[in-house]
């Protein structure tokens, strides 16, 4: 067998074999006979029709065979001849398959690179202090205020202004016609809450209760519901009453209710304490991102262009999945992806870089997930979670499960000896 090496573009390679033609005989040869054994043929015996029947009923299905058993026999024996380290499948380019003839095929494939780390001590990052300011407890208290918010009836004599809440009857018509799904009793509508096409609450701002109004519309352009998008709709609305939204004091009462906290400095304390366990994630994480960045940096690798495609359309997939939670659709991501493909595609380079590295280092400097690791993240998991440690090292009981838990693992412990060999420079939280 003879094979060609053709180098192409970065981790890019051709090869090119040629099969001898005893060794296509051959192939021929030995699928003929499997064929011939256990094919029933009008005319003949199971096993003893001649081979020239064989050829004449199986020929397509030989060839396939054949080229399939001779390009993976010629593309392993090549790869070991070059000492080749491929990524992923080949691409495979078949000439003509014929008997007594030599067989040529090529394959196009990349190869891992060939990584050498040769700065990982002494890398500048960053890490950002913790700060927690009164402010940031107050706002938080003044959302679970809002969450604690009650209704109670306006008994005044006064409009509908915002931020009341509306008990309304509705109907709409487009055309003359009812609007379908478009009529309602009771409704609580909350002013500004923008729950409504744009223009329906403001419309009804002033009413008073047992006042009707007929306000007249038109649906966005970008409605979801195409049939109705840019068409003009009247409603019409009677106010039957008014509510209004109270408060709670924020006090040492109110610190009992949302938590049995025995004061409210003892609220404050707690949420201090949240913000702190949120905050140091965010800056650990925001660390390890620093250094991977720096390690990337500091020692420039050429990846496979095939594992950045796979990734960026990972990193795609995920953010289509997360906008469509949030109910926008195909046309949104669309818009969203061409706006920001040159960040879908750094982002995907930097992960792939950045693993490989992580890897060769782990292995330079012998570096591994012990049994006692993995039986610390199964407590540790089982603490986060609230379940029992036996059910969690159940989970992780499955192969494939532990095998990617041990792999984080090592990463882990990687990170955190690469961060305590760093020059770490401290500094302000950024302004939100």
């Amino acid at each position: 067998m003879k094979a060609t090496l053709d180098k192409l573009d970065g981790l890019s390679r051709k090869l090119n074999v040629e099969v001898p033609t005893e060794k296509v005989n051959d192939a021929f040869g030995k699928v003929y006979k499997v064929l011939q054994k256990n094919a029933n043929i009008k005319g003949f015996r199971k096993g003893k029709a001649p081979i020239s029947a064989i050829k004449s009923m199986y020929q397509d299905r030989v060839h396939g065979d054949v080229a399939q058993e001779l390009v993976q026999e010629g593309y392993s024996a090549a790869l070991q001849e070059h000492d080749l380290n491929p990524i992923g499948y080949p691409q495979v380019n078949i000439e003509k398959l014929e008997e007594d003839h030599p067989f040529v095929f090529t394959a196009e494939f990349e190869i891992r690179p060939d990584v050498e780390v040769k700065k990982y001590e002494g890398l500048n990052i960053e890490r950002e202090k913790l700060v927690i300011s009164d402010e940031q407890i107050d706002q938080v208290l003044k959302n679970i205020q809002q969450n604690q918010a009650e209704t109670a009836p306006v008994l005044e004599d006064r409009a509908l202004q915002k931020d009341d809440i509306a008990d309304i009857d509705f109907k709409g018509f487009i055309d003359g016609e009812p609007l379908q799904n478009g009529e309602a009793h009771g409704h609580q509508l909350q002013i500004g809450s923008g729950q409504f096409i744009p223009g329906f609450e403001e419309a009804i701002e002033g009413m008073k209760v047992s006042e009707t109004r007929t306000i007249n519309l038109k649906f966005p352009e970008e409605y979801h519901e195409k049939s109705l998008a840019g068409k003009p709709v009247n409603f019409e609305v009677k106010l039957n009453g008014i509510k209004k939204r109270v408060l709670p004091e924020i006090d040492d009462a109110f610190a009992k209710k949302v938590g049995d906290h025995e004061s409210l400095q003892a609220l404050k304390d707690a949420i201090r304490e949240d913000i702190a366990e949120s905050e140091n994630k965010r800056i650990k994480e925001e660390e390890r991102n620093s250094l991977l960045k720096a390690l990337v940096e500091a020692n420039p690798l050429d990846v496979p262009k095939s594992l950045v495609a796979d990734q960026k359309q990972a990193l795609e997939n995920d953010f289509k999945n997360r906008l469509g939670q949030q109910g926008f659709g195909d046309k949104e991501f669309a818009e969203y992806k061409s706006k920001w493909d040159a960040d879908f595609q750094s982002t995907a380079e930097f992960m792939v870089r950045s693993t490989f590295l992580l890897d060769k280092l782990s292995k330079d400097l012998e570096m591994s997930a012990s049994e006692e690791d993995f039986e610390n993240k199964m407590k540790e998991f089982s603490e986060q979670v609230g379940l029992d440690v036996n059910k969690v090292k159940e989970f992780y009981k499955e192969p494939q499960r532990k095998s990617q838990m041990m792999f984080q693992i090592t990463e882990e412990k990687l990170i955190e000896h690469l961060i305590s060999k760093s020059k770490v420079k401290e500094v302000e939280p950024k302004k939100s």
